[in-house]
């Protein structure tokens, strides 16, 4: 009797459809729609230094929003087994052949920052793959884990453990010599290291992994600044901006050890602070703000949120924050109630992805921790990140249907 009701159940869940949750599409809509008028706003010197349209970045940055909001659409009507696993996989190893041979395409096809080809070159925009390669990254990782880790109990040595990990752990090595070292893009690592942290502890791992991998994760992180002159240079101007007050509440001898002179200028983080110190509570006006006028450069990228605060204000900023954590809160609300354990790890991890690369731009731009050259999720410019989160967004929308069904078999009972 009891297998003819699971039978019964399994039967609707194939057969049935449940709308997605529309509220998750409209507050991310509601994002794309801010990023589309502060891509003017924020653009006007960048416009006139280069010489192009007025228009130019508001055109892109609008065909690239509604182009986003059409695709969120269109995945979210198909049923997640038909796309989650196809464009999950692809998306994997795709994007993961295209970040490898990067190095070797010549200089025409590609568009390179810091000494690095972090974009490929196609007829009208440039392509990003490590903002594709995530989202291939976290289903693989989801795919994998429900495998070989969820159903294997806790209660194992470390030397087990760390041997049935070793895979894992080898795979990630090799994406992070591919994205620390090529493409000298540790922001990207530190992200994907908190999606790999983090999903390990849904997939049933003891504390003793954590444990060991949070010291090696602390060495490598270290290793990898080292590694690069620049992001040293990054930290010293971090430090710099710091120091003081941080040295001011540590006993007087570590002043003797720990204060380093002639520092470099913290210019970018300093103008980014001062425009929001100039937002106040209500801002000086949509348009109105100077700190754009060729005092932070990348206004519309990376410091997207010290712009908008100056010109929306403390209000702004909080309606910005509030929407980005209900857009978390009701991916996890989806993860939480899916039943298929991939599409819950991998619900779990596009909230991740998004909450972590807000939580790195925020903290860095307010001084907090150095500057890592993430984008904001929905907000910042730029076709590949947008694209990239619009169908991450999509086919969490896309295995939302199946939450409304496990809803209804329940209250029936």
């Amino acid at each position: 009797m009891h297998s003819n009701k699971n039978q019964i159940k399994n039967n609707i869940s194939k057969n049935t459809s449940y709308e997605a949750d529309y509220i998750l599409f409209l507050l991310v809509s509601c994002l794309i729609t801010i990023s589309i008028v502060f891509s003017y706003s924020l653009t006007i010197y960048t416009v006139e230094y280069y010489g192009y349209n007025k228009f130019h970045f508001f055109i892109r940055q609008l065909f690239v929003g509604t182009l986003s909001i059409l695709i969120m659409w269109i995945l979210s009507m198909f049923e997640p087994d038909k796309v989650i696993n196809k464009i999950g996989m692809v998306f994997f190893v795709l994007f993961f052949v295209l970040m490898a041979i990067m190095p070797l395409l010549p200089s025409s096809m590609v568009t390179a920052s810091g000494g690095a080809n972090r974009w490929i070159r196609l007829p009208g925009f440039s392509l990003s793959p490590v903002e594709f390669f995530k989202i291939g990254f976290i289903y693989f990782l989801s795919w994998s884990f429900h495998r070989r880790l969820i159903e294997v109990p806790r209660k194992i040595g470390l030397k087990q453990e760390m041997v049935l990990l070793s895979p894992y752990f080898l795979a990630f090595f090799v994406v992070v010599f591919i994205i620390a070292f090529l493409q000298k893009d540790l922001g990207q690592v530190v992200l994907l290291g908190g999606i790999f942290f983090i999903l390990l502890i849904f997939a049933n791992r003891s504390y003793k992994v954590f444990v060991s991998l949070g010291v090696v994760g602390i060495l490598a992180f270290v290793g990898l600044i080292l590694a690069a002159p620049h992001r040293i240079q990054r930290i010293f101007s971090w430090w710099a901006m710091v120091q003081d007050k941080i040295l001011s509440i540590l006993p007087a001898w570590a002043d003797n050890y720990l204060r380093i002179e002639e520092l470099p200028e913290p210019y970018q983080v300093s103008h980014s602070l001062n425009a929001m110190h100039n937002g106040g509570v209500f801002g000086q006006g949509i348009g109105l703000g100077d700190i754009k006028l060729g005092f932070l450069s990348e206004v519309h990228t990376d410091f997207v949120l010290a712009g908008i605060t100056e010109e929306i204000g403390l209000i702004g900023l909080i309606v910005i924050t509030s929407l980005m954590f209900f857009i978390v809160l009701r991916i996890f609300r989806i993860s939480g109630r899916v039943e298929n354990k991939i599409y819950h790890l991998f619900t779990i991890g596009i909230a991740l992805m998004i909450i972590i690369a807000f939580l790195i731009n925020s903290y860095g731009i307010s001084g907090m921790i150095p500057i890592k050259g993430i984008a904001v999720p929905f907000l910042s410019y730029g076709g590949s990140s947008m694209l990239s989160m619009a169908i991450a967004i999509g086919l969490v929308l896309s295995i939302s249907k199946s939450v409304d069904l496990k809803e209804k078999v329940v209250n029936k009972k």
